[in-house]
């Protein structure tokens, strides 16, 4: 028989381990939620709340719909402005209308994701976008009519407006209208640039409906007033069993059309250059993209000149026309993307940290964000990193298994855009823009110790030449470094869970100036900062050796904001809950100037400056020196 202090001392020993394991299972419930909510509360595409695998035919003759013009693109256009207008005897405020491409919607093409027995849907494929009826005209539940409209970009198809009733969730199909199209429905359309993987390289990415066996892409190039050339273009697409998971395999899929990228080599620096896409027909004619498009290539690694670099993450896209308005779901989008158009000539390039679609798994929405950006991205490069809204999903190799991206598994950004990455299915890459050099970091594979991509950051950092080079930022979709974020400071350690732990002696070893991140949907900036401690008291003006990285999270370019911690973090120098982006100037090799712009207004709302010669670059700091030797 156990005596009464064995009792004790057992209870004890029980109770410790009870205390211990519910420490355990609340830090791992933390670390889930950090997981799962660190980009903000609504993380639901808004083309996922209609069920439209429910929907049932309800049609009757006091419903109908009309859209015109019939007849889109005459002029060249690949946007315009579609009439929709409707009536309906028993109308409700849960009236709504989709858009739909293809124009015929039905359960042939359905795909089963587990049983190809079950009962085909009536409907099988989501809207492109939609409205609600009363949108326009909030008498349209006591009068049955009204006029709505549509921005319709050309999507390589046809369009039709479908009016269900019952709301999202319980679609009933009232009525349908008549097919509109483009006249060209193939044309090559949203040209994007992107740095290629030498200083004198530009690539031009666009989309078409043509196949390499309907058409050869090229692009045609120059200087003005010189004799323009062409250059051949690689053909890419993708397919629904190239998708990992649903929605991206199933209601949300739709075909990409043909991803063509050409490379305009041995560009002369500081250069303009005009160019347009082209596909030569198999009967010797030829198609044009809309317009003579124009950029200026990159300065030579090193170059002394005026260069400007704005960076961002989690943008999404919005519609011109209101519609998707579930929850306002990007509400800075717009805003971000005007400004940016606005200052386009005072801009040189531009980095799009991760998240940016939001399209998690329906396939049309690429289409639409790059509509959105081509008046910013085919003039100036338009770099990307991945985000766990482009490439998480269960099973894929993701480092995080949740699915974030719909299923998509990075495959439709690793198509869609060009980066200049060995393999892009590895979405790490280092680039040059002058005197910047970008080292930029796939969060969505592990980054840790040991790991390929570890090895990759090191040899970003260690291969620059500082003296031609002085500015040297890393950026990342998830925050590595700093963040006061609220899941981040319930997590404890206020960034991603393993982030700086394998990371903050690289940046402290190579000096890097600047990291950037995104996946927060707010702004802040650190103080240089190293293992959790400011290493400089400058807030505005820093000069001579810097001794630490500054950290930025700059992910609140158009997604739903993130909420700030409570606490007050001693290394957050400036915290902004709205939307925004970061404009960096470097003048030359010693200044360079950092601001802060919210997305509404254009204007500056934080800044500051770095002054310093090469001398301070090379000084040494704390975990940061050379080795050195009394040898003389």
């Amino acid at each position: 028989m156990l005596s009464s202090k064995k009792l004790r001392i057992d209870t004890c020993l029980h109770l410790v381990c009870e205390i211990a394991t519910m420490k355990i299972i609340l830090h791992m419930l933390l670390f889930f939620l950090v997981l799962v909510k660190s980009d903000g509360q609504i993380t639901e595409q808004p083309l996922s709340k209609i069920a439209i695998h429910s929907a049932v035919p309800a049609f009757h003759d006091g419903a109908s719909i009309k859209a015109y013009p019939t007849l889109l693109g005459l002029k060249g256009e690949d946007a315009e402005w579609v009439t929709v207008e409707l009536q309906h005897s028993k109308p409700s405020d849960d009236d709504w209308i989709g858009v739909f491409s293809p124009a015929k919607f039905n359960a042939s093409t359905c795909y089963f994701e587990n049983d190809s027995k079950e009962q085909a849907p009536y409907i099988c494929s989501a809207p492109i976008k939609y409205s609600f009826a009363n949108y326009s005209n909030s008498g349209y539940a006591k009068t049955g009519k009204t006029t709505l409209k549509f921005l319709i970009i050309n999507q390589r198809a046809d369009f039709s407006f479908a009016l269900f009733s019952g709301g999202l969730s319980d679609p009933k199909l009232v009525a349908y209208s008549n097919f509109i199209s483009f006249a060209n429905p193939k044309a090559p359309l949203y040209p994007r640039l992107a740095l290629g993987k030498s200083w004198d390289e530009m690539t031009v990415t666009w989309t078409s409906g043509y196949n390499i066996n309907e058409a050869t892409p090229f692009v045609m190039w120059g200087v003005k007033g010189e004799r323009p050339m062409h250059s051949p273009a690689g053909t890419l697409t993708f397919h629904r069993n190239s998708m990992c998971g649903s929605p991206a395999r199933t209601v949300g899929w739709r075909n990409p059309g043909f991803i063509h990228t050409s490379f305009l080599r041995n560009l002369w620096p500081n250069t303009k250059y005009t160019y347009k896409m082209a596909h030569r027909l198999s009967n010797g004619t030829y198609i044009w993209s809309k317009k003579m498009y124009s950029f200026v290539s990159p300065p030579f690694p090193g170059q002394e000149s005026l260069q400007r670099v704005v960076i961002f993450g989690d943008m999404g896209k919005a519609e011109r026309d209101g519609s998707n308005e579930y929850n306002n779901y990007q509400p800075g989008s717009l805003n971000t993307t005007d400004q940016l158009i606005n200052d386009i000539d005072n801009i040189d390039a531009v980095f799009h940290i991760g998240d940016l679609v939001y399209s998690n798994g329906y396939i049309s929405q690429w289409d639409q964000f790059t509509s959105q950006v081509e008046p910013i991205a085919s003039v100036v490069p338009y770099m990307v990193a991945s985000g766990n809204h482009e490439r998480d999903a269960p099973g894929s190799g993701s480092f995080y298994d949740g699915n974030d991206s719909g299923g998509e598994c990075g495959v439709p950004a690793e198509t869609t855009f060009y980066v200049p990455a060995e393999n892009r299915a590895k979405f790490w890459y280092s680039t040059d823009y002058g005197m910047f050099h970008f080292c930029i970091a796939d969060t969505e594979h592990d980054w840790r110790e040991g790991t390929e991509q570890y090895k990759f950051i090191e040899q970003c950092f260690a291969s620059v030449d500082r003296k031609k080079q002085p500015w040297l930022i890393f950026a990342g979709h998830r925050v590595l470094g700093y963040s006061s974020d609220k899941y981040y400071a319930a997590e404890g350690s206020f960034d991603e869970p393993m982030g700086r732990a394998h990371l903050q002696k690289l940046w402290q070893k190579y000096k890097v100036d600047i990291a950037f991140y995104g996946h927060v949907h707010n702004y802040e900036r650190s103080c240089p900062i190293y293992e959790n401690h400011c290493v400089n008291p400058e807030k505005s003006h820093y000069s001579g050796t810097v001794n630490g990285t500054i950290h930025v999270v700059v992910g609140g370019a158009g997604a739903h904001l993130s909420e700030f911690a409570q606490i007050n973090t001693t290394w957050s120098v400036y915290k902004d809950y709205d939307h925004g982006f970061v404009k960096m100037t470097a003048f030359n090799h010693s200044s360079l100037l950092f601001e802060y712009k919210k997305s509404k207004d254009g204007k500056v709302y934080d800044s500051f400056t770095i002054s310093r010669d090469y001398r301070d670059v090379l000084a040494c700091v704390h975990d940061g020196c050379e080795p050195t030797t009394l040898a003389s």
